[in-house]
């Protein structure tokens, strides 16, 4: 008998958990610099284009 009162009176002191959604929009900022990757292809493509031109340079 002690453990169904136990049980009842630990359910009705647990709290309530809510979840709700935000307002406002989630805003994820993402600053990528992807500048030294460019520059690096465009140096191998210019490198290989004076190698393989080598006569008009």
């Amino acid at each position: 008998m002690a453990v169904p009162v136990l049980l009842l009176g630990a359910a009705m002191l647990s709290g309530c958990v809510t979840v709700n959604a935000p307002s406002e929009p989630i805003v994820i900022e993402l600053n990528i610099n992807i500048t030294a990757e460019v520059v690096y292809r465009l140096a191998e493509d210019a490198g290989n284009t004076i190698e393989e031109n080598a006569d008009i340079f």
